[in-house]
Order: C-alpha cells, then sequence, then structure tokens
C-alpha cells in the first residue's frame, strides 16, 4: 500500500485508505518555474503509484495564473492531462482527496497534503529548446521530493546522457527472450516506490539489478518496462536501434 508523508500532520498516512474508491488528486502551482513542474511530476507519480494499485483517480489542476503553460508542460513531460481544478472541485463523490504543493503553499480542506521542496536553475521555458523533455523529467525525479534541488550548468545534458544509456541497455535486453520480473526485484521497486514514493529508491533499484549476473537480460528488459509504467521515461523508446 502507498504510504505518503502529510505536509499538514507530519505522519506517514495511506495514500488512498480506501482501497479501489475515487480519489481526487489535485495539484496547487503557484506560478510557472521549475518548481511549478516539480511539483506537477511529483503529482504524475502519485496517479500512476495510485493507478498501479488500482485505485482510480481524478487528477485536478488549481492555478490562479499560467493555466495554458501548465497544461502545455505537463503534456510536454508526459505528465496525466489534468481537469481544470476551478469547474470541478467539489461535488464528485470522491472517497479521499490528496492535495500537492511547493513547501509553503498553504492548502485549504480535508485531505492529505504532498509538500513538494523548490526547484531551481533554468527556468520553465527550458523545455522549448529541450531536445528530450525525459531529461528534464530524469533530472527532477531523481532528488528526493522533501530535498530542494538546483538544476546547474550541465544537469541536463548529464541527465541526456543517463536516460540515453539505460535505453540503449533496454534495448540490448529486449533482444534476448523474455523473462518475468523477478520477485526480489519486483518486491525492491514496490517498496521504494510505496514508501513515500521514493523515485530515487526506485531508480536505484534498477542500478543494483544492472550488477546482479543472475539477472537474465530478457528479465532486465520487462523490469525496466515494467517501472517506467511509473517512471515514464520512455526507457523502450529505442528498441529495434543499432546498439
Amino acid at each position: 500500500m502507498l504510504r505518503i508523508l502529510d505536509a499538514k500532520t507530519g505522519e506517514t498516512v495511506p495514500a488512498a485508505p480506501a482501497r479501489r474508491a475515487l480519489t481526487r488528486v489535485e495539484v496547487h502551482a503557484s506560478g510557472y518555474d521549475l518548481t511549478a513542474l516539480r511539483v506537477l511530476l511529483t503529482t504524475d507519480l502519485l496517479l500512476r503509484a495510485l493507478e498501479i494499485g488500482g485505485t482510480p483517480v481524478l487528477p485536478l489542476l488549481t492555478a490562479a495564473h499560467h493555466q495554458a503553460e501548465l497544461h502545455a508542460a505537463a503534456t510536454t513531460l508526459g505528465i496525466r492531462p489534468f481537469e481544470d481544478g476551478r469547474d470541478l472541485a467539489s461535488g464528485l463523490g470522491e472517497a479521499q482527496v490528496v492535495h500537492v504543493a511547493a513547501e509553503g503553499v498553504t492548502v485549504s480542506g480535508p485531505g492529505v497534503t504532498v509538500a513538494v521542496a523548490t526547484a531551481g536553475g533554468p527556468g520553465a521555458g527550458v523545455l522549448d529548446g529541450l531536445a528530450d523533455p525525459a531529461a528534464l523529467r530524469l533530472a527532477l525525479l531523481d532528488a528526493p521530493r522533501g530535498t530542494a534541488v538546483h538544476l546547474g550548468a550541465g544537469a541536463l545534458d548529464a541527465a541526456g546522457r543517463r536516460l540515453g544509456r539505460l535505453r540503449q541497455a533496454v534495448a540490448r535486453w529486449a533482444r534476448s527472450p523474455s523473462r518475468p520480473v523477478p520477485g526480489k526485484v519486483r518486491e525492491r521497486l514496490r517498496d521504494a516506490w510505496e514508501n513515500d514514493l521514493d523515485v530515487p529508491g526506485v531508480l536505484g533499484v534498477l542500478r543494483w539489478m544492472e550488477d546482479q549476473p543472475e539477472i537474465l537480460d530478457g528479465a532486465r528488459f520487462e523490469t525496466c518496462a515494467y517501472t517506467d509504467r511509473l517512471l515514464a521515461l520512455d526507457l523502450t523508446r529505442d528498441l529495434g536501434s543499432a546498439v
């Protein structure tokens, strides 16, 4: 079961206490910058983790300004589409509510609040000239959600190279006969992302898996394909390419 830190109480609680009941996940964006993009990405991870666990979700975006820019950025970053929170904020019959906002942003109303630390570096406009937006997604996901992150010079290039190497490895592994995701690997992955959406931990499991000689290449491929349901880094993009 996915458990997440509630910023209101400081306690770790189930993200969806009523299994398979509709959960409203509302993202609160107070601007259009890297912090806002990090909030959107965190919300996307939460939505994906809940759906993998069988919980239906309704994603809403509440923002006083920059609605069009935020929706466009979400599309570019492979984030689930959001409904307009101003139009669908109540009366939906949801069993639970989760709010996602930047640290310091006050969220009113019932439900769990997930706080996201700030992100600095190039502005949100970096998406306009970025060859592979998944590199920015990886750079922002690779730091703990509660830790402030600054994308310095070369951070996106480094993330792009790392992503490229992983995609090429996935393409190589895909040439081998398919094998199920090993039980111990699946358990490590679920333990990581169900523990307060520990995405750096999930990425660490993938690195650990590469060093385990007993794991066959076909199983490595299936593991990456399975994990990408959460990460959405398009890890299978290079299938069929020359490696």
